[in-house]
Parts: structure tokens; sequence; C-alpha cells
């Protein structure tokens, strides 16, 4: 079945979180940045009343998001990532999930580092039945 979907895209959200170990002449990263493009049904943007009630709240996710980033240590992008995902899935209205989070700089005060990931219909659901 092909769905017509609708995408609430959130970029450069800077994370207040602690990822990674290094050593004393590494490269630590200044910031880390999340890159979130939510799939949903194009019934929660194709509204007919102005309101609340007919869109998809995302607030409470970027709250989520928070919590997570700052839940402690973290090894790896992965990981948080992987957190980051499943709350996505915990919300039914939400379709599809792209992940981008990086990091900056990687050498001599420059470059970033990321790792994506894209979940369709069929992963996103998955995740929600764990």
């Amino acid at each position: 079945m092909i769905r017509n979907l609708a995408t609430i895209e959130l970029r450069d959200l800077k994370l207040e979180t602690q990822i990674g170990t290094y050593g004393p002449h590494d490269t630590r990263p200044d910031v880390h940045l999340l890159d979130l493009t939510l799939g949903i049904d194009t019934k929660q943007v194709l509204i007919a009343v102005d309101g609340m009630d007919y869109v998809f709240d995302y607030e409470p996710l970027i709250s989520e998001i928070d919590r997570l980033a700052g839940d402690g240590h973290y090894e790896t992008q992965e990981r948080l990532m992987t957190r980051i995902a499943y709350a996505c899935a915990a919300y039914s209205e939400i379709k599809t999930v792209e992940i981008n989070l990086r990091k900056a700089p990687v050498r001599n005060g420059n470059g970033s580092l990321g790792v994506r990931l894209s979940l369709n219909e069929t992963s996103t659901h998955a995740l929600r039945d764990r």
C-alpha cells in the first residue's frame, strides 16, 4: 500500500549530552546536533480547522529527546540514536523516522561526523511492537 505522508522536520537541535571517550590529545566535540524527520499522515497537516487537536504535537517528543540526551554518558552516538528511535516509535501518529545525529568538530577544529538512520513504516511499526 502506498501512503501519502507529510513530514515534520527538526533541524540542528543542539543536544546537551555526553557521548564518547576521549584521550588527552583527541579532539572533543563542542556540539552534538540532531536532525529529525518524521513522516505522519497528511490528515494531520491538511486540516479544515485551525487547532492543536488536529495536528501532531511534537513538543512532548522533543522534551523526551532532551531527557534521553541528558540521561547520562553514552559511549556511542548509535545508542542515543536507538533510544530516540524508540521514543519516536512510541507515537502511533509517526509512520516513518529519519534521524541524523552528528558531532563537531572532528579534527583540528573543523568537520562534522554523523550517523543517519532511516526507518520505513514497517520498521517503525516493528519498533513500536517491541
